[in-house]
């Protein structure tokens, strides 16, 4: 084939996805703005909805009893601002548009580990700025959302309320997330590799002999989070503990909610998407450089037509890591099949009106928390996902809900692990 015909047949090719983008994007839309005018009276009467303190699924015992006498958001209501706080969507509307209110800008150093494959794990390191409340050497390990890093408001946020509470900070950077950081393998993220958090753990450890772990994890990052120590036992070697906020527990599970129109949760899988899509593409060089150029039209065709991340999970994702199926990739990606395996104090927590996690979804969390007796699973009202906000009517706080708790449980491990009887500390090992 002459260049002159292969210059024709990319222009052909690029004319016909930009066609069926069009086509596909406007089908979309049509879907959305008819399940908008179906969703406008439930969004209304959401803001009749009373306030309440979270469910709480958990087993009596002298460590859950102490937790919620001593970690008061667990116990205590949770107020969202009066005007808008009550609506699932508008919570996750605004952490998404704007992370949290005036996020402040916390001091790291960023770390860069090179992996077995060649790919280059970051993360980002804070030292506390203050003396901890029992004088402990604490690091948490915090893994973010999906595409997310350790420059998103949330997480700055999140940082500098736990370093003035003195604790260290270790912030992953999911592979590819940082758009200033180049890929160095044609690998990225995934909705349940736990290679690069694991590097970060090891580095954290041998870098800090005494220091003891706090694992906490953001939605994509709790899934993360909770299969890495679920993976192998010795992953909980000096964990005091776990925070899982805002997952979903099992992407397979989930894969049919995400295509439903219910809760608007199909038009948040586009938006995933969207982003996704840029992620993938900001990296398209390295990703597919690789590859024979049929390969590459094939690949690149699928994703600009994709309106869900199920549809860029199937012709890019899974391949990473070389999944057979789609169905293989969620079944092995997932924390489900390994979350029963975590000893150490573990706090889920989940939002009811969380537009992005279905209900069904809930009684895994609820299942887990039932049956092991170091599983709280608390359930707020409000909240969305990720959002939390506290506030009196309007303008909300900088800190939210999700903050203070997982600090306060924090705080509240810690106690425990300084007065506990010696029996329990044989029973918790």
């Amino acid at each position: 084939m002459s260049g002159l015909e292969r210059s024709e047949e990319r222009i052909q090719f690029s004319s016909q996805l930009k066609f069926d983008h069009i086509t596909v994007t406007s089908d979309f839309w049509s879907n959305s703005l008819l399940e908008a005018n179906l969703n406008i009276h439930d969004l209304l009467l959401q803001h009749l909805c009373p306030t309440a303190p979270p469910d709480l699924t958990y087993q009596d015992t002298p460590l859950s009893r102490f937790l919620l006498k001593s970690c008061p958001q667990l116990t205590k209501e949770y107020i969202p601002p009066l005007l808008w706080g009550k609506s699932g969507h508008l919570q996750t509307a605004l952490y998404g548009k704007l992370g949290r209110v005036s996020a402040p800008h916390p001091c790291g150093i960023r770390k860069y580990l090179p992996m077995q494959d060649g790919a280059t794990a970051t993360f980002d390191l804070f030292e506390p700025l203050g003396n901890h409340r029992l004088g402990d050497d604490i690091t948490m390990v915090i893994c973010p959302g999906i595409g997310n890093h350790s420059e998103k408001h949330y997480i700055r946020t999140f940082v500098d309320y736990a370093q003035k509470e003195g604790y260290r900070c270790a912030v992953l950077n999911h592979l590819g997330a940082l758009p200033n950081i180049e890929l160095t393998s044609p690998r990225m993220f995934t909705y349940g590799c736990t290679w690069e958090f694991a590097a970060m753990v090891g580095y954290i450890k041998r870098a800090y002999a005494q220091t003891q772990l706090i694992v906490v994890g953001f939605s994509l990052g709790g899934n993360i989070v909770c299969k890495f120590l679920g993976e192998n036992k010795m992953n909980q070697e000096r964990v005091l503990c776990c925070v899982s906020v805002c997952q979903g527990y099992s992407a397979l599970r989930a894969q049919e909610t995400f295509l439903q129109w219910d809760q608007f949760r199909r038009f948040y899988n586009f938006l995933m998407a969207d982003n996704m899509k840029k992620i993938i593409l900001s990296h398209r060089h390295s990703l597919f450089g690789g590859s024979s150029g049929q390969m590459l039209f094939a690949d690149l065709g699928r994703l600009f037509t994709a309106t869900s991340l199920m549809q860029i999970d199937e012709s890019i994702m899974r391949k990473f890591h070389g999944h057979s199926s789609l169905k293989e990739y969620y079944e092995k990606e997932s924390c489900v099949h390994y979350i029963h395996n975590v000893n150490v104090p573990l706090l889920l927590v989940n939002s009811a009106d969380d537009p992005l996690v279905h209900d069904s979804l809930l009684k895994i969390p609820h299942t887990l928390a039932a049956k092991k007796s170091n599983v709280i699973f608390a359930l707020t009202l409000h909240g969305g996902h990720l959002g939390f906000f506290e506030g009196a009517v309007l303008f909300p706080q900088p800190l939210t809900w999700m903050d203070k708790v997982i600090v306060g449980y924090a705080n509240a491990i810690c106690q425990w692990e300084k007065q506990k009887p010696p029996c329990q500390s044989s029973e918790s090992s």
